[in-house]
């Protein structure tokens, strides 16, 4: 597969089945977000972090590349792979395992502490950035609900994660107290 084509010199890019659409449209924008998000979750992996950890989120990035090929496929005319209510279980039930551990938050909790979490918050930020798009873009264009449900999941899974990494690594949570 050759890297450059030239075709998208002018501005345009092509979807799943051809159709051709701004660079700049919202459907691009929006599973661009999801790629800069699994470019995130591949930061991740690529730290010391336990490796039950990087089994789930290799998953995840497996599951981003199926939502980010559903979203440039609007037309469905090409056969790929399917996101399933399954899947927005196994962050559930990673979620419910997690938070068994860690203290009950009674207030929020200001993010950083150490460099493994701050990226895990920022690719919860990130993940925010992507559901917000993929909102917009499902009230243009119908958009699968197990694609929102699990986008809302991951920045939950994330935000969790970010909390047991901090436990992990004995970094102390800093509590927001209002003035």
């Amino acid at each position: 597969m050759k890297i450059y084509t030239k075709t998208g010199d002018k501005g345009y890019t092509s979807l799943l089945g051809g159709k051709r659409v701004k660079k700049h449209s919202l459907r691009i924008n929006t599973y661009g977000s999801a790629d800069e998000l699994n470019a995130w979750i591949g930061l991740l992996i690529d730290q010391n972090i336990s490796n039950d950890y990087k089994i789930i989120l290799d998953k995840i990035q497996n599951d981003i590349f199926i939502i980010s090929s559903l979203l440039a496929n609007p037309d469905n005319k090409i056969k790929i792979p399917v996101l399933l209510k399954s899947d927005i279980e196994v962050l559930e039930n990673n979620i419910d395992k997690m938070e068994k551990t860690l203290p009950i938050m009674k207030n929020f909790i200001f993010q950083g502490g150490h460099q493994i979490v701050s990226f895990c918050n920022i690719t919860r930020s990130n993940c925010r950035k992507c559901e917000r798009l993929i909102i917009e873009l499902n009230e243009k264009e119908k958009i699968d609900e197990l694609i929102i449900q699990y986008i809302n999941r991951l920045s939950d899974y994330l935000f969790v994660l970010s909390r047991k990494i901090s436990q992990d690594l004995g970094v102390e949570e800093k509590i927001w107290k209002t003035k």
